[in-house]
């Protein structure tokens, strides 16, 4: 009985003190939700106006950011002023800060007259930067003792580093260059590309004039009635030694003025705008021939001179043979690498610019065809072209041989010019997301060259290497044409045979007309901005596609 009032004594007062603790951490529980209660909205409050600092703060920097802009033209009105000299880069920063506060107005303020201050700071920079009077000031004609003295001093360094005139001092050639990046980059004019040529084309032909009075000078003052190639003979003093010097014909020839001023051109112009052309490459073969026709007469008037004069013309000959066949290489490969561009391509399908250039190219080369395949023959581009080089693997002559060889080594590289332009407009038509039109152009191109082949000469040419190039070009029409009949099987698919309903089905009549009505409507839409310029090819291509829309319709129509 004892131990059993004990036991229940202890567990009376255990469960006195359960609940004591069960109520103090209920009332601590109560606190906490009353604290939580109060601090919450607290630091709600708090990040609130955390955002509103930030928001202020990021205010105050765009009204900063905005402001300065108001100040730049006071800010650089005085370095513009005073112009680029001693400190190109910071007063090209300084442009650079006017052009983003002419964007800033433009795109959000184009009434405020601060526009027109920036603007107006903007060109004036822009005139100041002295691109046309430093190659004015800085670049000087090159005196003609210096051009014959670097002449004689190429001929004793053959194979070592190419010889280079000094037009400009180094310094305002990094200007120059410096200035050139930055007016194409952000200046948006391309104007000084013109005041470079003009600039650069009048000193160099004021070099050369110079070289030309300096030789005829010392030819009448010497007295020498011996020919002008032959180079004029200094005695040596005791102390100095005559630079070698080469004589005037050589001196008209040489190539390293023009040589110079094109490495100039290099740097200063970026090669993005330096466009490749060929244009000059036709006119090396006039003076090929030339030289070659009066070579010799030249072999009689140097006869007796020293071995190196001799050798001057032959090896110009062979200099130009050589720059010559690499041009017609470079010719052939710049048609398989001409970039695909869709602004390049015409909206109707006509001929492409680069195929008339390319056969614009090949007909001017006609008239020469001996210059030209003499060119290529000797660079013993045989290997090339698969073409035997050993006359005794023929029967003709060494004359007719060497003849005939370089007629079929020019077929074999007209060929080649063809193959690379015909796969690249393959590739161009591509671009065409309509088949049809993609059809079109092909079309047009391979006909306009078959046309440029059969009214010239070209095509007896292409001959030579190749059998029946007409109707292979013929062939490929045919195939283009009937590329773009497919296109319209989505009309005529309304009324063909195999699709015609029975008669259990004739309700589906109605429809069938109106989808050849308009798909007849929408190809028309489509196809009437496409262009044949070819009369006869139009008329054909147009009555043949006629007669398969009548016949299929009057079929349809008749069931």
């Amino acid at each position: 009985e004892e131990e059993t009032l004990t036991i229940r004594e202890s567990m009376d007062k255990s469960d006195q003190l359960t609940n004591n603790m069960v109520a103090i951490l209920s009332s601590f529980e109560s606190r906490l939700m009353k604290l939580e209660n109060s601090i919450i909205p607290v630091h709600k409050q708090t990040e609130t106006l955390q955002r509103l600092q930030e928001n202020v703060d990021r205010a105050l920097s765009c009204l900063d950011h905005v402001i300065s802009y108001y100040h730049v033209a006071t800010e650089t009105e005085r370095v513009i002023r005073e112009g680029p000299s001693g400190r190109l880069e910071g007063y090209l920063g300084c442009i650079a800060k006017i052009q983003k506060a002419v964007e800033y107005f433009q795109d959000n303020n184009p009434d405020s007259p601060e526009l027109n201050r920036v603007k107006s700071l903007f060109e004036r920079g822009k005139e100041s930067l002295e691109f046309c009077s430093l190659l004015q000031r800085q670049g000087k004609p090159v005196p003609p003792i210096l051009i014959l003295d670097l002449i004689g001093t190429e001929e004793e360094m053959v194979g070592q580093e190419e010889t280079v005139l000094e037009h400009l001092p180094e310094g305002i050639l990094q200007d120059v260059i410096r200035i050139s990046n930055w007016l194409v980059e952000y200046g948006r004019n391309q104007d000084f590309m013109n005041v470079y040529y003009q600039i650069r084309s009048s000193q160099l032909d004021r070099s050369i004039k110079g070289l030309k009075d300096h030789l005829r000078k010392n030819s009448s003052s010497s007295g020498i009635t011996y020919s002008p190639a032959v180079q004029n003979k200094r005695k040596d003093t005791p102390t100095k030694k005559a630079p070698k010097r080469p004589g005037q014909l050589y001196c008209f020839l040489h190539p390293l003025p023009m040589k110079s001023d094109n490495q100039l051109l290099m740097h200063i112009i970026t090669e993005h705008h330096q466009k490749k052309t060929f244009d000059s490459l036709i006119q090396i073969f006039p003076i090929l021939r030339h030289l070659k026709l009066t070579k010799p007469e030249f072999d009689k008037v140097l006869q007796g001179t020293a071995a190196s004069t001799k050798n001057k013309l032959p090896s110009l000959i062979t200099s130009i043979e050589t720059t010559g066949a690499k041009a017609l290489e470079d010719f052939a490969d710049s048609i398989k690498n001409d970039p695909d561009k869709e602004t390049n391509m015409s909206k109707d399908g006509t001929v492409h610019e680069l195929t008339s250039n390319a056969i614009l190219f090949l007909q001017q080369l006609l008239e020469f065809q001996e210059t030209a395949g003499a060119m290529l023959a000797s660079q013993v581009l045989g290997d090339t072209y698969n073409i035997p080089i050993d006359p005794r693997e023929t029967s003709f002559t060494a004359s007719s041989y060497s003849s005939e060889f370089n007629r079929h080594l020019l077929s074999t590289y007209i060929c080649k010019v063809l193959g690379n332009l015909q796969l690249k407009l393959l590739s161009k038509s591509k671009m065409h997301e309509d088949l049809a039109l993609g059809a079109i152009f092909l079309h047009n191109n391979y006909n306009y060259i078959l046309k440029s082949l059969e009214k010239s000469e070209l095509m007896q040419l292409v001959s030579v290497t190749q059998k029946h190039p007409g109707s292979l070009y013929q062939e490929h029409i045919e195939q283009q044409i009937q590329t773009y009949q497919r296109s319209w099987l989505k009309v005529t698919d309304y009324v063909n045979d195999r699709n015609m309903p029975t008669d259990k089905e004739r309700q589906m009549i109605k429809e069938r007309f109106k989808g050849f009505n308009d798909g007849l409507e929408e190809i028309c839409k489509i196809q009437k901005s496409w262009a044949i310029p070819d009369k006869r090819q139009r008329e054909r291509i147009h009555l043949a596609q006629k007669s398969i829309v009548q016949e299929a319709y009057a079929t349809f129509l008749h069931m």
